[in-house]
């Protein structure tokens, strides 16, 4: 299908995962009777932000794949018959868990996770306390409304991800998202920071000729002791030039619908033949930490 729909599910999370579960389903259903036929959940969204601490007991909220997610977002994909990116805490084994995401496609079957591959450490964001970096690779899944890459949070800010898995032949790159203002913050640097943020991911689109949708959370997550993060919500969807199709607001619970056409990819890929003029072998260095 060349015309497809992109729906994403932005919303505030409580501590209960069950209720956040039963609430992420519910938006899920509603966007499929908007019509949209690929379905993204924000980043870790059965829970609030754990990572804002380092605490032992936050690993409980891990689960396996298959699980209770997995198999919930299968049992909806096939009865909606929709493609569903879904996030999620996964306990690959006892003292190793990554942040992943999983492709369901529109009869139900689980295609296969996509596991972080950036994890950062910043005042609020402790998150190599929790995950193991991917060791999947960037990868692009042939879905019943196109192919599509995903790609989580931390990862959007690096082109070599985003390129990577546009060469698998991503149509659509996918960024279930948790990422917000530390409210000190938010007054000196909040649209700078916001500004960097969708930029970066507009640039995206534009280099490689595809799609790309940042699902956001929101609210104010204020665990005890801590100032929290705002969440800055404003998931969206870009064209293949870069140019917004559709914005959610800052702080608002939204089910964004986009329409998009696929055949854009080839015919921007045509006319900005980017992906033709790279100088593959000029680019060892890559692989390098640093060139000094």
């Amino acid at each position: 299908m060349a015309k497809v729909k992109i729906g994403l599910l932005q919303h505030a999370c409580s501590g209960d995962p069950g209720a956040n579960l039963k609430k992420t389903l519910a938006l899920a259903d509603a966007a499929a009777k908007r019509g949209a036929n690929i379905i993204c959940t924000q980043e870790l969204f059965r829970s609030q932000y754990f990572c804002q601490s380092e605490d032992y007991e936050n690993f409980k909220l891990a689960e396996r794949i298959p699980g209770p997610t997995t198999e919930a977002f299968q049992k909806f994909a096939k009865k909606r018959g929709v493609v569903v990116v879904a996030s999620l805490f996964e306990k690959r084994a006892s003292g190793l868990y990554h942040n992943t995401a999983v492709v369901i496609d529109a009869d139900g079957a689980l295609l296969g996770s996509y596991r972080k591959m950036h994890i950062p450490d910043d005042p609020l964001y402790y998150e190599k306390f929790y995950f193991t970096p991917g060791d999947t690779g960037f990868r692009a899944w042939k879905t019943t409304f196109g192919t599509i890459g995903v790609l989580i949070c931390w990862d959007q800010w690096y082109p070599e991800a985003a390129r990577l898995t546009a060469l698998q032949g991503a149509e659509i790159i996918f960024y279930p998202t948790a990422i917000g203002w530390h409210p000190r913050e938010k007054k000196a640097q909040g649209d700078v920071q916001h500004g960097a943020w969708e930029t970066v991911q507009r640039a995206h689109a534009v280099a490689n000729g595809c799609f790309v949708a940042a699902c956001n959370r929101i609210g104010l997550e204020t665990p005890v002791g801590r100032p929290g993060i705002e969440f800055w919500g404003q998931s969206f969807v870009a064209g293949t030039s870069g140019e917004i199709l559709a914005k959610a607001a800052a702080s608002k619970e939204e089910i964004l619908v986009v329409p998009v056409d696929l055949g854009q990819v080839d015919s921007t890929r045509t006319h900005w033949p980017f992906l033709r003029d790279r100088r593959i072998d000029a680019y060892a260095d890559l692989t390098k930490r640093f060139r000094d």
